[in-house]
């Protein structure tokens, strides 16, 4: 059974920016130009657009801003970036998601979060250029030729479960596909998957989960790595999962965290053996509740799923490492001795970050302090940096004796380094401290940030959208 789905006509993509310097900006295109057609064709959404632009000339029509058509031919290499960015990523509909899963993370919002976390997205495009993960479950025909015809991989796959009944249950979905053989035909057109796993204490998780590693890592290359991620257990989202099926949402103990790190470890042996590649991977979430160390950086094959809390530890700590011995070789850079900064981070990760303030501080001459942040928005339950809210950053990190700069964790805004969570932008947040606000992911940028002053954080760089015109694995083996 496959799904049939009308989409609507897309409008014209709208352009955001022009980089300085490239084609679009040589050829006069600026904000507010939209895009009408790509060598004859109409775009449905960006990755058309670079789809129908991989050619070594592209004849674009362009609607400027004040009306009028402008047909602009730009000559270039063919997988030379024309230079443009746009205001939305799809321009006919965000395909939305048919599942009702008890513990969608939407369910536990609560008002006033950003707008666009309410969007109940499930579209297989946003995985391919941003890294959302999607369930599979609405594919249509027309939208698994277009996978067959530009190849986009590799996309982000909610599994959960691979047991079919197991995985229709938890999706509320009993038209749910099978999403092995989902993920078989993704191989057969030369697409990867990065997938995950929600696990839910008591659903999908002991046997069922040592079944969803086994019957995924048999799907490798194809599954290229499989995440075993913690429920977001708020408790408004506890609340309706309780009322809808009876099941209690926890977040993991000390000994549950625990349980789930030893029954992974044999699969992450067997796999490197088997494959040279870990490929199942705990959340760091996992090993800061448990209090054991997180892994060495090879068995993270890269970090491919690093935003969705996978060896964001451990590359914190390599990076303090590599900065500790850079500062005891050069000296600490001009303008951090002396410097007084607050950083705030979520009260799991406080001890950790914690302890290597105190041998920053010692080894720079800067006065570095570590508070952790209780999430009163979500609840106490919920303990990771990426879902703490600029109010309770505000209220609880804010110092009375103001520093020379607080230092935030960037996995706390959007994409774009705009936003919190709750809609509070880093303008908001920075007002409310009443001091300069910067972000940072490393000890490297802390050092920075202290001798040069804080930045506006940029967007966050693509893990996601390799070019289709690369060879598929096949291929790639036959040329060879």
């Amino acid at each position: 059974m496959h799904n049939r789905v009308v989409r609507n006509t897309p409008a014209p993509g709208i352009i955001s920016g022009v980089r300085p310097g490239s084609l679009a900006d040589l050829a006069g295109l600026e904000p507010g130009d939209a895009v009408v057609r790509v060598n004859g064709r109409v775009p449905r959404d960006v990755v058309d657009v670079q789809f129908y632009a991989a050619e070594a000339e592209v004849e674009v029509l362009v609607r400027k801003a004040n009306g009028l058509d402008d047909l602009i031919v730009f000559e270039k290499e063919i997988d030379e970036d024309i230079g443009w960015e746009f205001e939305r990523a799809t321009w006919d509909e965000v395909i939305l998601c048919n599942n009702n899963c008890f513990f969608c993370f939407l369910k536990g919002l609560p008002k006033g979060m950003r707008k666009t976390l309410y969007v109940k997205d499930d579209d297989y495009r946003l995985s391919f250029l941003h890294g959302n993960f999607v369930t599979l479950t609405n594919l249509t025909e027309d939208d698994w030729a277009r996978l067959e015809e530009q190849r986009l991989s590799p996309l982000n796959v909610s599994v959960h479960a691979t047991d079919l009944e197991l995985r229709r249950r938890m999706l509320a979905n009993p038209d749910a596909p099978d999403i092995l053989g989902q993920l078989r035909r993704l191989g057969e057109l030369g697409i990867q998957a990065h997938t995950q796993i929600v696990l839910c204490p008591g659903v999908n998780d002991g046997e069922h989960l040592a079944r969803s590693i086994a019957e995924l890592g048999a799907l490798y290359p194809t599954v290229l790595t499989i995440s075993v991620v913690p429920v977001g257990a708020s408790p408004r989202l506890e609340e309706w999962a309780l009322e809808r099926d009876g099941i209690p949402l926890e977040r993991p103990t000390p000994g549950y965290a625990r349980q789930v790190i030893e029954l992974i470890r044999p699969f992450q042996r067997e796999f490197r053996r088997r494959f040279g590649a870990t490929i199942v991977q705990c959340s760091d979430e996992y090993y800061m509740t448990a209090g054991l160390p997180v892994p060495p950086a090879r068995a993270y094959d890269g970090f491919p799923q690093y935003e969705n809390g996978i060896g964001m530890v451990r590359r914190m700590l390599d990076d303090w490492a590599r900065t500790r011995r850079r500062l005891q070789v050069r000296g600490v850079p001009p303008g951090v001795a002396g410097r007084r900064a607050v950083v705030g981070t979520a009260r799991l990760m406080a001890p950790t970050l914690a302890a290597i303030a105190r041998e920053f501080s010692e080894l720079t001459g800067a006065a570095v302090e570590v508070r952790g942040v209780t999430n009163r928005v979500f609840g106490e339950r919920v303990n990771v940096s990426g879902l703490v809210c600029g109010q309770d950053y505000v209220e609880q990190v804010r110092s009375e004796r103001a520093p020379d700069c607080y230092i935030l964790p960037r996995p706390s805004l959007d994409y774009f380094g705009e936003k919190f969570l709750d809609s509070m932008t880093v303008e908001e947040a920075e007002a409310g401290l009443g001091a300069p606000l910067g972000f940072a992911s490393a000890w490297s940028e802390v050092v920075r940030i202290l001798a040069e002053g804080p930045r506006r954080p940029g967007r966050n760089a693509r893990n996601n959208g390799r070019f289709w015109a690369e060879p598929a694995p096949a291929e790639a083996a036959g040329a060879r």
